[in-house]
């Protein structure tokens, strides 16, 4: 329990790092001049980062394990969040929006590290809660960062030097929970990988390589990717623009724009975790067809709530579509991960560094095609955004596990093989 806190808020200081732009981009926007493309590109370029690091995160793990991998990147982007405060020029403040996406990847050590510390019961409950609670981090951020300007600017400081100095608090804050993680956490319920590694025999020793490719050769892990990039990569996205679309199309201020868009991330204190215990009293009742039924049917659902997002007029009726919205597509995400720990035991990294990328990889494409320009109004993209959520859920239905069956099919092998055997079937 002591690794899943500490797992949850590394992870939570990353969310809130990554996201602590956006609410000051109106600040931002006019202190260096922005134009709406600029602006796009660097929710882009946010996310392009995030895409690489979440890749090499997946191995990382397997080869060192979640503790040093986690620390290790919050200690080194912490400087990079902090380097926000310097930039003066729209080409400066993209490339800190790519860098700073690099955060994102801890991502990937949480869920490896959550699901080597639980058992197969109760591992999607674990997943859940651990992401769940650390992507509030997205919406706290949009929360306090403007109020956080705020309080500087009471102090008679101006608005050009107000915003530069709130970064101060992110990445300091990144800092400390990456050396908290260093001190006091554990990879497994056995101890650290350190000594794990040297417990193993020569002949069972899995090569680094071969570990990589059995990963990137099994069908479902692309996948889920595909699933989670239209459901967790839909949730960036929203984080991303959500704030800017209220203060544009409703005329609200700043901190109310920031208020409206912190109720969006919030959503997961409970929601995401409520998408992994859907997900394990689904397998609990009905096996791997339980998790797949229902990470299908609950990411459509949110595909058509985005859709009734961005054809809502008014300003309450706008705030209410994005609450009930956001329960459902942040479910998803914990649905999707209650699935994740099935598909291969060697290489449990290289999967979830599949599917953690995936996410960013579905925000850069959303990004780039419905919000970076002025091609669609943004309520316009809001809902192809949605269609494209529920055109991407349907592969869904395409995996399949030999000894648990799919979505529309039964097991071919028998169900009562041992795991290693299953195992040894999928690579």
């Amino acid at each position: 329990m002591r690794a899943f806190h500490l797992a949850w808020l590394s992870l939570f200081s990353c969310f809130f790092s990554t996201f602590s732009i956006p609410p000051l981009i109106p600040i931002i926007r006019h202190d260096l001049n922005l134009t709406d493309t600029d602006v796009g590109t660097a929710g882009m370029a946010s996310f392009l980062g995030s895409i690489f690091s979440r890749l090499a995160m997946g191995p990382v793990c397997d080869l060192l394990g979640p503790r040093v991998a986690s620390a290790t990147l919050s200690l080194i982007t912490a400087p990079i969040v902090l380097s926000a405060s310097l930039v003066s020029s729209p080409q400066s403040f993209i490339l800190v929006r790519f860098l700073v996406g690099f955060c994102l990847a801890n991502f990937v050590a949480n869920q490896f590290w959550m699901s080597s510390m639980f058992s197969g019961c109760v591992v999607g409950l674990a997943n859940g809660v651990s992401a769940g609670w650390a992507n509030m981090g997205a919406g706290v951020s949009q929360l306090l960062m403007p109020l956080i300007f705020t309080a500087i600017t009471s102090l008679n400081v101006g608005t050009h030097t107000a915003w530069r100095l709130a970064f101060i608090v992110p990445s300091t804050f990144q800092a400390l929970t990456a050396i908290m993680v260093l001190i006091y956490g554990q990879d497994l319920p056995s101890g650290n990988y350190k000594e794990f590694k040297k417990t193993k025999t020569e002949s069972r020793e899995e090569k680094f390589v071969h570990v990589l490719f059995n990963g990137l050769k099994n069908y479902r892990g692309w996948i889920l990717g595909l699933t989670y990039g239209f459901c967790f990569g839909v949730e960036l996205t929203t984080d991303n623009i959500i704030a800017q679309y209220f203060y544009d199309r409703f005329g609200v201020n700043l901190q109310v724009a920031g208020t409206i868009a912190a109720s969006f991330g919030m959503a997961n204190l409970f929601s995401r975790p409520m998408g992994g215990v859907i997900s394990d009293r689904m397998g609990r009742r009905f096996g791997i067809r339980g998790r797949l039924w229902g990470l299908w049917a609950v990411q459509t659902a949110a595909g058509l709530l985005c859709v009734l997002l961005g054809r809502v007029n008014s300003l309450w009726g706008s705030v209410l579509v994005m609450c009930v919205f956001s329960v459902f597509v942040q479910a998803a995400g914990g649905l999707t991960f209650g699935v994740v720990p099935f598909v291969s035991k060697r290489s449990l990294g290289v999967i979830s560094g599949m599917t953690g990328s995936g996410g960013t990889v579905g925000a850069v494409v959303t990004q780039m095609l419905l919000f970076s320009g002025s091609k669609f109004s943004k309520q316009t993209s809001i809902s192809v955004m949605g269609l494209m959520m529920i055109v991407c859920t349907l592969p869904v239905s395409l995996i399949y596990f030999p000894q648990w069956g799919g979505m529309f099919c039964g097991p071919s092998f028998d169900p009562n093989e041992p795991a290693d055997e299953h195992y040894r079937l999928l690579q």
